[in-house]
């Protein structure tokens, strides 16, 4: 519970935390002290020593406190509640909760699974910013141990009867023996190779000594399947270590912060994190901060730290690095290096953030590019694309993509199965965007409802800032009546037609043309062939579905060749029932004795 107080002398001479508030009783700013009262004395006086402290006191309204134990806690406690407040003033490692993580979960018989929320039980490792190569190297750790991956023990699935699972709810393992194996997996994830194939070689020669050949070559080629992914996905360094190295890059309110980590002497990731609240900050202030959030959940603390510069308090570096010390069970270095290969690692760092601040630079350019082009009032941080896809009306299918910060966000995607009957493009294209748009429609409608105190929140359903149909002229007179419809008419929409992409946007005859190597055109272009990708990925989808499964399938002597020709022919199964012997006989590979077993079959 906090304490509020009306004046800094009203302080206890105790560590603690401390929060700032404004005069709408919202959270500005949270520090940590060993003395609460001396610390929030330094705030009142006549003049400052930075520009921050006199903007965050020139919106200061009241202040709240809580006395912890120790200040090692009053750090922890810092850290959770910035993360969970996320104060104007205070420099703010953004959510991570985009990256993934792989959590061994704390069950009798544990499960290897990819998650972007972090839990109270369970180990964690992560983030990782490829969620192809997490998903491979899971699916590989899965098969190489057999473990479980079904959620409910309730009898042998399909993977233990295609040895991909040893079993454990039938009872084919015991709890001992499967816990190696998490062990192992637990090893792997630390870097921890050569450990794990030291044990699998005196597992492997145990098995061989007691004649079970079978679990030898079992082993056997677990060992060489990690040799395989250590020499493929690693790169070496002579000595054995454990770091992490940080580098920052700079903008105006911002900082990219790149994490690459070392394991047993491996480069085995590099992470790249967004500060925010960084203006009128020192470069060891951020470290220091990102230092605190970044390892104040559950993640791998290193042997060392190696950071461009020092933490700018010696006390709070001895706080912190104690701290750390006490989260890994040993102790912790955080260094500072002039030359050698700290230093290179450091400069390789350094380059990559200051690469990933230029794409987000342009990221950001694009968009103050479209701005400027179609004139709009916002940023377009959230673009909308849409597209139908279908074969002469049927399988018809529509796609939502969405964009945020000129990046695919694909939590936001959806894809649709048209009911309107085709083919008509305009009419799959309303129902299309009705379908999206109502809810839209409803969300409004309940904000206007509420006071603005309590408006209602849906961050799936979030407003977008432009909406983009894959079209000319035709395609967004559709959109923009549905617009209406809705009274979403506020939401700018435009149609990119492909031939000459050109940009169509209401009430206006002229298109407009966008230069076609301006950074804008591009980031509409890909919003628009993301949309066309992912309506015609699910198309061919349910037309391989439907190709797999059909009436013919029972039909003797229609094999998958003929039926494929069929269905490619004549577009779907109606149109094979209505036709004769003779047109059955004219499609590629069949003959007139084939095509009457056809005909006779559905009459």
């Amino acid at each position: 519970m906090s304490t509020k107080v009306k004046s800094a002398e009203d302080l206890p001479k105790k560590p603690g935390i401390y929060i700032m508030k404004d005069s709408d009783d919202k959270i500005i700013y949270i520090g940590k002290s060993k003395s609460l009262k001396n610390r929030v004395k330094s705030y009142f006086k006549d003049k400052y020593d930075s520009p921050k402290t006199q903007i965050l006191m020139s919106h200061f309204n009241s202040l709240e406190y809580i006395i912890t134990d120790s200040e090692k806690e009053a750090l922890i406690l810092e850290a959770n509640l910035i993360k969970k407040y996320r104060p104007k003033y205070n420099i703010r490692l953004k959510d991570d909760k985009r990256y993934p993580y792989v959590k061994i979960t704390d069950e009798d018989f544990s499960r290897l699974i990819i998650t972007r929320n972090i839990g109270k039980t369970g180990s964690y490792f992560g983030p990782f910013t490829d969620v192809g190569s997490v998903r491979q190297t899971v699916k590989f750790l899965k098969s190489l141990f057999k473990i479980r991956t079904c959620r409910r023990m309730d009898g042998p699935c399909l993977n233990n009867q295609i040895d991909l699972c040893y079993g454990p709810c039938d009872g084919n393992i015991p709890k001992k023996e499967y816990k190696k194996s998490i062990a192992k997996i637990d090893l792997f994830f630390q870097g921890k190779y050569s450990e794990i194939i030291e044990n699998l070689e005196i597992e492997m020669k145990e098995a061989a000594y007691e004649q079970n050949f079978e679990k030898a070559a079992v082993i056997r080629d677990q060992i060489a399947s990690i040799a395989e992914v250590m020499e493929k996905q690693f790169v070496d360094f002579t000595d054995e270590l454990d770091q992490d190295i940080i580098a920052c890059s700079f903008d105006v309110d911002s900082a990219i912060v790149v994490v690459i980590s070392i394991r047993n002497g491996k480069i085995n990731g590099k992470d790249d994190f967004l500060m925010a609240g960084t203006k009128n900050n020192k470069v060891n202030e951020v470290v220091a901060a990102f230092i605190q959030q970044y390892y104040g959940i559950n993640r791998h603390i290193p042997k060392e730290i190696i950071s461009e510069v020092a933490i700018p308090d010696k006390s709070e570096e001895k706080l912190i690095i104690n701290w750390l010390s006490d989260l890994r069970g040993e102790k912790v270095e955080i260094t500072v290096p002039e030359d050698g290969a700290k230093l290179r690692l450091l400069r390789m760092a350094s380059k990559n953030a200051d690469v990933i601040k230029k794409q987000k630079k342009k990221m950001q350019n694009a968009m103050i590019e479209i701005k400027k082009y179609l004139k709009l009032e916002k940023l377009p941080r959230i673009i909308e694309g849409y597209d139908v896809s279908n074969i002469s009306g049927k399988l018809a299918v529509g796609s939502k993509v969405s964009f945020l910060d000129s990046k695919s966000n694909k939590k936001q995607y959806k894809r649709f199965k048209l009911k309107t009957p085709g083919p008509d493009d305009y009419g799959m294209m309303r129902e299309l965007l009705k379908r999206r748009l109502k809810s839209l429609a409803k969300l409004e409608d309940g904000n206007n409802n509420k006071n603005n105190k309590d408006k209602i929140s849906d961050e799936k359903n979030e407003e977008p800032n432009l909406i983009l149909i894959d079209g000319g002229k035709g395609q967004l007179k559709i959109a923009t009546e549905v617009l209406k419809e809705y009274n979403l008419e506020h939401i700018p929409v435009i149609g990119l037609a492909k031939e000459f992409e050109e940009i169509f946007i209401p009430q206006s005859q002229n298109p407009i043309i966008i230069p076609k190597n301006n950074e804008g055109l591009q980031l509409l272009q890909r919003v628009r062939d993301e949309a066309h990708r992912f309506a015609v990925t699910y198309h061919r989808k349910l037309r391989s579905k439907a190709i797999e499964c059909s009436e013919l399938d029972n039909i003797n002597g229609i094999g998958k060749k003929r039926k494929i020709n069929l269905l490619k022919h004549f577009g779907d199964i109606e149109h094979i029932k209505n036709a004769s012997i003779d047109e059955i006989a004219n499609v590629k590979g069949l003959n007139k004795k084939v095509a009457k077993v056809v005909y006779d079959n559905f009459h």
